[in-house]
């Protein structure tokens, strides 16, 4: 069985832009729909993902994913029509707008325009004319297409399953059991009381974007006093009995003015803490104090709830997605806990994800007796032969290059340029789904002084000093320089949890160990990734660190990188040593 999944909601923004005039464009950006994405699952095997802000430049594009669907498409050999089912990460229905309020017909109109699944079908017959759509679509409520892409894809059979963000078509958290194949609903949380909004309207706050640096915030948090201003949070967010709690600080938002830029609720924020940061503005300590009151309103809420369920179904492991899941921070406060044995959280918790889990759901749904194959690594975008790199390398008047043929060559040749400090742009393979660089489009460089960080972040990445980098360890060394128990290195792959640096690693690995001393870490067994294994086991031989700080190939800005082309502009613009492209050594310089 064939089946295409995609994610987002085309026209979400530029809706809101025609029917709200005079916001700002960080308000604009409070819509939803983003993490337009597609995927490919045949067989109950996923053969292509890959989110559409990697063809077009948008990072975090809710555009329909016209590219992202070729793509699949391609990698598979079929065409539209050849496709069994599709699948969509989103089923609004129109009941509960009738009675609306005279002013708020423009929820209707949104609903007509935007989340009605009726557009789906017409941006499919306007992409491809001819193909009959209407016969094999299939609208895939939010939160199950979150479930579905952790739990199918985890290998799991019987667990937990926390689906955690901003907002679904209702609800904004769910807890399923994943059992026998089957995932069933034990208790949802409406949006109201959203921990992802809330989470977002403290970056707001802080003067980052909502719906895009969450991250930003998370990494704040680690330079804060979390008891600062923990009176006040737990003002605003209520832990209850049972699995119960509730955020009524979002009910502020009163209007339908409020409630699309949430400046209610940030008129409470500015009462409580004083002004709101304006964007690039000085951070002061009660901003990062602030972040981590935030932080821990988050793990408190999202432990309560877990906690209640692990003693009330027994189960040992849990599956957990949406975009909350990609706190690594939670998460690795969530893995440490012990509450469960196990932990998965896909490559693509956020909504991009929903491309991959509408299409395991309806596989899941419609043929369960072929299973469904646990995922390894996400390496299922794009990928160029060597010769495909040469052609566009023989166009290039701006760089030096030279094919290295020898794997054992490049690989010392590499490692040797990484422990005299230069930092490498590393293109290999199939793209990573999901926000993280996996090894296959990442910027590597050496990881022991912390002066790499400073290098990266203020001449490469052009980025906030306070954010972390993060380490990629071959799996055998992982428990040695990393608080991580034996045997569950590979929960780490995806780069989604943090952990301690060893106390007595800490000053050996100063470029990727935060301020609070923990790391965002990515373990690498050889069966995973062959070719950055071996590179991980040159570096360490000179070393003694099996190590390297791995950060996304892309500048601020910009999604990562995809093609050779975007590749080596990228590496020229950022001012990087080398770029090792496949078997091809790329160098600043004109070609001769």
């Amino acid at each position: 069985m064939r089946i295409l999944g995609i994610s987002g909601l085309h026209n979400s923004e530029e809706f809101k832009r025609r029917e709200l005039p005079g916001l700002s464009d960080r308000e604009y950006r409070i819509s939803q729909g983003r993490d337009s994405a597609a995927a490919l699952v045949v067989d109950g095997r996923i053969v292509a993902a890959a989110a559409e802000e990697r063809f077009t430049g948008e990072k975090t594009t809710g555009a329909f994913p016209v590219n992202a669907v070729r793509f699949c498409l391609e990698q598979g050999g079929i065409g539209l029509d050849d496709l069994d089912l599709i699948g969509h990460g989103f089923a609004h229905e129109r009941s509960g707008l009738e009675g609306l309020e005279p002013d708020e017909d423009y929820l209707a109109r949104r609903f007509t325009e935007v989340y009605d699944p009726e557009r789906q079908l017409d941006w499919f017959a306007e992409h491809f004319p001819g193909a009959d759509v209407r016969s094999r679509f299939t609208p895939v409520p939010h939160h199950l297409a979150h479930a579905a892409s952790a739990y199918y894809a985890s290998g799991f059979d019987d667990c937990l399953v926390l689906v955690a963000d901003g907002r679904g078509e209702t609800e904004s958290l769910t807890v399923y059991t994943g059992i026998g194949g089957k995932l069933e609903a034990l208790h949802t949380v409406p949006a109201m009381h959203s921990l992802g909004s809330l989470y977002g309207v403290f970056t707001l706050y802080l003067g980052f974007e909502m719906a895009m640096d969450e991250y930003k915030m998370m990494g704040l948090a680690s330079y804060g006093d979390r008891t600062r201003y923990e009176r006040e949070l737990r003002k605003l967010v209520h832990v209850r009995q049972g699995p119960e709690f509730a955020v009524p600080l979002l009910a502020r938002d009163g209007d339908l003015l409020q409630r699309e830029t949430h400046r209610g609720v940030l008129a409470v924020l500015e009462e409580l803490f004083g002004p709101a940061r304006e964007p690039g503005g000085p951070l002061e300590q009660r901003h990062m104090d602030i972040a981590a009151a935030a932080q821990a309103a988050l793990e408190r809420c999202l432990l309560h709830v877990l906690r209640h369920y692990r003693r009330q179904t027994g189960l040992r492991d849990l599956c957990y997605a949406g975009g909350v899941a990609l706190n690594c921070s939670a998460n690795g406060l969530i893995l440490r806990s012990r509450v469960f044995d196990r932990v998965f959280v896909p490559p693509g918790a956020g909504d991009d994800g929903t491309a991959v889990g509408s299409a395991l759901y309806l596989h899941a749904t419609r043929k369960p007796e072929t299973p469904i194959q646990p995922m390894r690594m996400p390496y299922w975008g794009s990928s160029f032969s060597s010769e495909e790199i040469a052609e566009h390398l023989a166009t290039r008047t701006d760089v030096c290059s030279r094919r290295v043929t020898d794997e054992e060559e490049l690989l010392a040749e590499t490692a040797q340029a990484l422990e005299r400090g230069e930092v490498v742009a590393w293109f290999q393979g199939g793209m990573e789904f999901g926000p993280r660089a996996l090894g296959h489009r990442s910027i590597l460089a050496d990881p022991r002084e912390a002066r790499m960080r400073d290098h990266i972040n203020n001449l490469i990445k052009k980025r906030e000093d306070f954010r972390p980098f993060a380490p990629v360890v071959t799996e055998a060394a992982a428990s040695t320089f990393f608080e991580i128990r034996g045997g569950r290195e590979r929960q780490y792959a995806h780069m989604l949890f943090t952990t301690r640096t060893r106390q007595e690693h800490r000053d050996r690995l100063g470029a990727v160990t935060h301020i609070d001393g923990t790391a965002r870490v990515q373990t690498i067994g050889a069966d995973a990734n062959p070719l950055l294994h071996a590179l991980l086991e040159r570096f360490g031989g000179l070393t003694g660190v099996p190590v390297l700080l791995n950060t996304s190939f892309n500048l601020r800005g910009q999604p990562i990188v995809r093609t050779p082309r975007e590749a080596v502009d990228t590496f020229l613009r950022g001012g990087l040593d080398r770029l090792v492209i496949g078997d091809h050594v790329v160098v600043p310089g004109s070609a001769s």
